[in-house]
């Protein structure tokens, strides 16, 4: 099993960054990696059981399709999805929590991703490319922050870990 785990303070309100995180057909507006999001059933509204695909660019410049799945909701705290891959199955688990900062209250907001292999080749690849592929997920994961930080109001981002 693989993790990577990045943290950031937001000067936002933690409901304000949850309607963001839930809003789906807004997804894309926001997320600078997303193309295209289309709802493919599940709960009416959002909660768990809420299915998605997500259309994200590739560094290649391609385009890649992923599929969502809520598993837990709940509001403004927590929000745990799981995604099937080629080879591992992927939960991500976004945490959302308020501090007071400069004197301001702001939330920082932790995205945790996890992968655990679900097939021979798969523990082969996190052997032979794990550190390599934990930066790249680092990396989204960086930037879908950024990305959530911005949408919620212009330069009120700052790293955590």
């Amino acid at each position: 099993m693989s993790t990577v785990t990045v943290s950031a303070f937001i000067e936002a309100q933690d409901a304000d960054l949850w309607r963001l995180l839930t809003d789906l057909p807004a997804r894309a507006d926001w997320l600078s990696a997303v193309d295209a999001v289309e709802v493919l059933g599940g709960a009416a509204g959002f909660g768990p059981g809420t299915v998605w695909r997500e259309t994200r660019a590739r560094p290649d410049g391609g385009a890649e399709p992923e599929e969502f799945e809520v598993i837990e909701a709940v509001a403004p705290g927590r929000l745990v999805l799981g995604s099937r891959g080629a080879g591992a199955d992927y939960r991500i688990t976004w945490t959302l929590r308020t501090v007071e900062r400069r004197r301001r209250g702001c939330t920082e907001v932790t995205v945790e991703q996890e992968a655990v292999p679900t097939r021979a080749y798969g523990r082969v690849l996190a052997l032979i490319l794990g550190g390599l592929a934990a930066r790249a997920v680092e990396s989204a994961l960086r930037r879908d922050l950024a990305d959530l930080a911005l949408a919620a109001g212009p330069a009120r981002s700052t790293e955590a870990a």
